[in-house]
């Protein structure tokens, strides 16, 4: 329920704080007095439309934050949950508007949008007056309040359930023939990228193998090349050309005939030559040695690269990395398997469909049935209302109709409406738009009574509902207000002493000039005070001992 009102700069409102508690309290005051400003700051709070000229003259700008106190089941801190706003203790609602008309939204300290605060608002706080009807004409909200009026949960609950699992067969069963669809499109492709891939037999971290293999195979080769160039230089093929160890060995015989006992001039340069030749018969060696090491395979090279080269083909084809080619066959296999499976499947599916489907309709003709018996009990309940609030004409219906098959939904198969036939013969029609202003008040008041034990929204707030009434009937009304406020929280803007007198709390809404300034104040009135205030809206300006007497019969005060 809303336990705190607090305002600044609103209008004729410089500051203001008033606090609520459970119950019924009546707002009254003199017209003009500006008991509109105080719900027009409610309706800020709670996400109404802001105005630039609801910022009071001279100040920079106008701030409204409504508090609430409510149960841990209300829907209202599911809402907080989905925007990531911390739960509290209370419930903190503030609007700021700028003398510019712009506004800015606070839930928690936590700035959020006006739709938001909006939708969170209409969770809190029901309006219901003349000129602003909200909640119990929305056909929307219908349904909801007839379920809560009478019927049981377990038909409710098993409707849900069951629309649920059928959305979850019919969602299957819709994949499902899309993907057969589908399958059934590319099905020749299919069979033959299935057949390519298995014939390539992709393996794991084979391109990583392969290439390591190649690299290795393309070193191997380029060693062997050089050696077999080096060797070629050592022992030239063409036996025309005289290898290095033969031209040295040559050179050696020619100078050895130099060398003589008396001529050892050459001896040095023959003793070279020899040194040399063993150094090149050795390095022949050596490279004879590596060249029987170094044996390249370039059939193993080849049939390498081709498989690594197949398989990049492949890759490049499917527009995958090499490595994911092993898992794209076994998907493509696995959608073969399916489109050869799919029509089985399929039929499976769609016995489970119907299935799901007759369930639901069960379920939800039981509901039906179940929201016609309450309905006729709600009618009776309306009805037996509306003579003591002077509706004694009118005929109240609730409508149980079938909605279209495309239109079904979690909440069955009706469209339940609340219809109004104002006078006799006059055909019923919905709330807002057949009776007048002061009927459908009245009527909103009798529905109010009836579904107050229904309602989601803990505060309820009624603006005139009694205007042009008075008398019995506005003693009726008084009476109704005061037994809806037993389980909801009631805030009554009324000009009826009748009703006024009903109130747990009063409070009087006055203007008064100070410093040439006109203000709004807002008095809770004690005993003698609240007398006083009734007294005058019995008789005006001038308080006569009558109108005493009469406050206090309608106050239940003896003497």
């Amino acid at each position: 329920m809303l336990t705190h009102l607090s305002i600044r700069d609103v209008v004729l409102i410089e500051r203001l704080e008033l606090r609520f508690g459970p119950g019924l309290t009546v707002l009254t005051g003199e017209t003009g007095a500006g008991k509109s400003i105080l719900l027009d700051s409610l309706g800020l709070a709670l996400g109404m439309r802001s105005e630039q000229g609801l910022v009071r003259h001279g100040a920079p700008n106008a701030l409204v934050s409504a508090s609430f106190t409510l149960d841990r089941a209300h829907p209202a801190w599911a809402m907080l949950d989905e925007q990531d706003i911390p739960r509290e203790d209370h419930l903190l609602l503030r609007r700021q508007i700028s003398v510019d008309g712009r506004s800015r939204a606070f839930v928690n300290d936590q700035q959020v949008g006006v739709g938001f605060l909006r939708r969170l608002g209409e969770s809190l706080v029901e309006v219901q007056g003349q000129h602003e009807q909200q909640g119990l004409a929305d056909q929307a909200t219908h349904t909801g309040l007839l379920d809560a009026f009478g019927v049981p949960p377990e038909h409710i609950a098993g409707v849900r359930e069951a629309w649920r699992e059928w959305r979850r067969i019919s969602t299957a069963l819709n994949e499902a023939r899309a993907a057969l669809e589908r399958a059934a499109r590319e099905e020749e492709w299919l069979r033959h990228a299935v057949e390519e891939l298995a014939k390539l037999a992709p393996d794991a971290g084979e391109e990583e193998t392969l290439a390591k293999t190649r690299h290795a195979l393309q070193a191997a080769e380029r060693r062997a090349e050089a050696i077999i160039a080096a060797q070629a230089e050592i022992t030239p093929r063409d036996r025309r050309s005289m290898n290095p160890a033969a031209a040295l060995r040559a050179a050696a015989r020619a100078l050895g005939k130099l060398v003589t006992e008396t001529d050892q001039s050459a001896a040095a340069a023959l003793a070279a030559l020899e040194r040399a030749e063993d150094a090149v018969m050795e390095a022949e060696q050596a490279i004879t040695r590596l060249a029987e090491l170094a044996e390249p395979n370039p059939r193993l090279l080849e049939s390498t690269e081709e498989r690594l080269f197949a398989l990049r083909a492949a890759a490049r084809k499917h527009q995958v990395p090499v490595g994911e080619l092993p898992q794209l066959l076994e998907n493509l296999r696995t959608r073969l398997a399916a489109l050869d499976q799919g029509v089985a499947g399929l039929a499976r599916l769609e016995a489970e469909e119907s299935a799901a489907a007759r369930s639901f309709r069960q379920a939800a003709t039981a509901l039906t049935a179940a929201r016609t018996t309450a309905a006729a009990l709600l009618e009776s309940a309306v009805m037996a209302e509306l003579p003591p609030l002077r509706l004694e004409k009118a005929v109240f219906t609730v409508e149980v109709a079938p909605l279209p098959a495309d239109r079904a939904g979690p909440a069955g198969l009706d469209l339940v409406r609340f219809l109004i036939a104002a006078n006799p013969g006059q055909p019923a029609g919905p709330l807002d738009k057949v009776a007048s202003g002061g009927e459908l008040s009245r009527l909103m008041l009798a529905l109010k009574v009836v579904l107050a034990r229904a309602s989601p929204v803990p505060s309820l707030v009624f603006d005139e509902v009694d205007s042009g009434i008075g008398g019995a009937t506005a003693s009726a009304v008084g009476e109704r207000i005061a037994r809806v406020a037993e389980r909801l929280q009631v805030m009554l803007v009324t000009h009826s002493p009748q009703v006024a007198a009903r109130g747990a709390v009063h409070l009087r809404v006055a203007k008064f000039v100070r410093d040439e300034r006109t203000e709004t104040i807002v008095q809770k009135l004690t005993d003698t005070e609240r007398r006083e205030e009734i007294a005058r809206m019995l008789a005006g300006e001038t308080i006569t001992e009558a109108a005493r007497h009469a406050a206090d019969v309608l106050l239940g005060v003896d003497g």
